[in-house]
């Protein structure tokens, strides 16, 4: 039988889900998401094994070359979270003058997303399977990012686990320093607690400004997933967010 763990990237090694002495867990950096050992189909096995050379970029400790990754000049488009693809495939799929960039650390979605720009032939997507916060701080060069896509974080909704939450003012500060001037931020949930929470956070940022009053319309180019049909069926709310970069320093 074929072996269906989830491959650990080794940067994410050092970081297994399980009991540490208190020193060590002090000294671990707080993460936004669990990463455990899970199933992974054969096709996704086979396509991490087989496509990631191709369409995966390792990660280290140096700064991306985005004309040479895509072998172009466009405009390039981060997303954090990629889940199991489908949204970032249908968005790359329909922009094909826009580049993207998928960071995703959970097997399943990365060896799904690299089957999608396998069959769909997107030229213009690629993936990391890392840590998000490891990628911003040591491969994205600054002042490189037309857009941020965040779609339906974790919204880790008991208080005391809301400081694993990704949106964090430091967080998002950081982000900043990498986007363009003019350039978006656009961040979805369907948990309003949070909503209101990222909507808190992106407003206190001084290097960004809302587009909106405050939640913003669905743009066209964010698909809806089966799930967000299901909910918006039963009455459930999401919320878009949607800031651009000012020209402060």
């Amino acid at each position: 039988m074929p072996n269906t763990k989830q491959p650990i990237p080794p940067s994410l090694q050092d970081h297994p889900v399980q009991d540490e002495p208190a020193a060590q867990a002090k000294q671990r950096p707080i993460r936004s998401f669990v990463l455990r050992q899970g199933r992974m189909s054969p096709g996704q096995t086979r396509a991490i094994e087989t496509l990631y050379p191709q369409f995966g970029i390792q990660y280290a400790t140096e700064l991306l070359d985005f004309d040479a990754i895509f072998g172009r000049k466009a405009p390039r488009i981060l997303e954090i979270g990629c889940g199991m693809g489908e949204t970032t495939a249908n968005i790359a799929l329909n922009n094909p003058a826009l580049d993207y960039l998928g960071i995703e650390v959970h097997g399943p979605g990365v060896g799904n997303l690299l089957k999608l720009i396998d069959t769909q032939q997107l030229g213009n997507c690629r993936i990391i399977q890392n840590d998000a916060v490891e990628v911003l701080q040591h491969m994205l060069p600054d002042a490189s990012l037309d857009g941020i896509h965040i779609f339906f974080p974790d919204p880790w909704h008991k208080t005391k686990h809301h400081k694993r939450r990704l949106i964090q003012a430091a967080f998002i500060r950081a982000l900043c320093g990498k986007m363009k001037p003019g350039a978006y931020i656009h961040v979805a949930t369907d948990w309003q607690e949070y909503a209101e929470w990222i909507l808190e956070v992106l407003r206190a940022e001084t290097l960004l400004e809302n587009t909106v009053a405050d939640y913003a319309p669905r743009p066209n180019y964010r698909p809806l997933t089966k799930f967000e049909n299901r909910g918006l069926r039963l009455g459930h709310g999401v919320w878009d967010l949607i800031f651009l970069r000012n020209t402060n320093a």
